[in-house]
């Protein structure tokens, strides 16, 4: 079976209006599109057609600042405050020492998904840091990896402070326009100029519709706010690779951030984060990636450098965008480089009492109730921001298995979200008190 044939194969049977995806091979590259840009206003996808890729972005900001790390006007393990004296945190101690490499393997410990509405002015990114001061601390700075988008947005106000220049004009200077990513964009107002996609919801009902606002705030664009064609993003995969732009980031420079700088053995993003990249094993070989997500957009990014091979997948819909570049990065690590993985050993008669009870982050609540050996888990949005127009706050419930021979770690065994990890945290007298869902921490109530 073809590319082509499997990702239409996939995205019929998922209903995903729109859909491109690519693998870069060594020297050969292959693209595959399927469907139509808006349910409601239908053109037809090409390899032209511009989708948001949601986190990968954070990548675009991590390659910026090692660009300025080897132009020596960064240091990643100086105190944040060294490019941004202005910073302001709860905790006046974690503001003080917080260091830029922090910010990138989401270590810094504070609330961090959030992303605030601060206007389209030149100045959103530095309205949303000093709006950072009012984040809790929910874990110590350095102890554990939480995802933390507002960690990113700090991040991209580094670059501009340092460059004297927007983040987003900097990044086009330092990496986009050398690489000649011609159609990557931040702005709705250039996006609109091209053929783009639409976010879409499947419901409960299974019908498909278009999700409003189309953009993340501005405020947003350092952890996941560009936009781009399966071209450019071809192009990224093979500068990633080593293929192209030595004259734009080192090797030295790129192959450290493909190196772990924090480990979160059993988590959804992976084993570790690099710098920015999640990395993680898959068949016995190392998987660099980062995906995305935004209003009803889900894209996949996934290297295996030693093979020189990359698989890039970028949707319109939710939740279904996720099960079809899962099963389709599946179906072509076994494909083309026959890499497979055995499914997770499950625990058997687990005592899931101590896991059972309320969970808490700033955005959301997670219940878990115990029963026939399973976990079910259900998330409350808690954060409306976080959510398209009409979405319900309450998540469909999912079960949760813990897996064998493992201390707290668990995977999603069926329905949605099949195959997804994580783990549970305890304190120091042994008592669970809190648990990594989608690489987030949250304390258990």
């Amino acid at each position: 079976m073809s590319l082509q044939q499997k990702l239409t194969e996939l995205a019929s049977e998922l209903a995903v209006p729109g859909a491109v995806v690519a693998v870069v091979h060594g020297d050969q590259v292959e693209i595959a599109v399927h469907g139509v840009t808006n349910v409601d206003h239908p053109l037809e996808v090409d390899e032209r057609t511009l989708f948001q890729f949601g986190s990968t972005g954070k990548t675009l900001t991590a390659t910026a600042l090692m660009v300025l790390v080897e132009q020596g006007k960064v240091d990643l393990d100086a105190p944040v405050r060294t490019y941004v004296p202005e910073l302001q945190l709860k905790d006046e101690s974690v503001a003080e020492k917080v260091t830029v490499l922090q910010l990138l393997n989401h270590t810094a410990g504070w609330s961090g998904d959030v992303i605030p509405e601060t206007g389209d002015g030149d100045d959103a990114v530095a309205k949303a840091v000093a709006l950072m001061v009012n984040l809790e601390q929910v874990s110590p700075l350095g102890a554990s990896v939480s995802y933390n988008n507002a960690s990113l947005s700090l991040a991209g106000h580094v670059i501009a402070n340092v460059t004297g220049t927007t983040y987003e004009q900097a990044v086009r200077d330092l990496v986009l326009t050398p690489l000649g990513l011609e159609h990557t964009h931040a702005f709705a107002k250039e996006v609109m100029t091209f053929r783009f996609v639409s976010g879409h919801q499947r419901t409960a009902e299974g019908a498909v519709e278009v999700v409003r606002p189309w953009s993340l705030p501005r405020s947003g664009t350092p952890a996941g706010g560009w936009t781009a064609t399966i071209g450019d993003q071809v192009l990224w995969a093979q500068f990633h690779l080593g293929t192209i732009g030595e004259d734009v980031l080192s090797t030295t420079a790129r192959l450290r951030m493909q190196r772990p700088t924090a480990e979160m053995p059993g988590s959804a993003l992976g084993d570790a984060v690099g710098i920015s990249w999640l990395l993680s094993e898959y068949g016995g070989v190392a998987l660099v990636s980062h995906g995305g997500a935004t209003i009803g957009q889900h894209s996949d990014f996934a290297m295996v450098p030693e093979r020189g091979f990359a698989f890039v997948c970028m949707t319109n819909c939710a939740p279904t965008g996720p099960e079809l570049y899962s099963a389709l990065r599946k179906w072509a690590l076994e494909s083309y480089l026959g890499l497979t993985e055995a499914e997770p050993e499950l625990a058997v008669d687990p005592d899931l009492a101590a896991y059972e009870g309320l969970y808490v982050s700033a955005v959301a609540t997670l219940r878990l109730a115990a029963g026939s050996g399973l976990l079910t888990a259900t998330i409350t949005i808690t954060d409306r921001t976080l959510m398209a127009e009409g979405d319900d706050p309450v998540q469909a419930p999912i079960d949760v298995a813990l897996l064998a021979g493992t201390d707290d770690r668990y995977v999603v065994p069926t329905g949605q979200g099949k195959g997804m990890r994580g783990y549970f945290t305890r304190d120091n007298a042994g008592q669970v008190n809190g648990i990594n869902i989608s690489g987030r921490h949250m304390t258990k109530a």
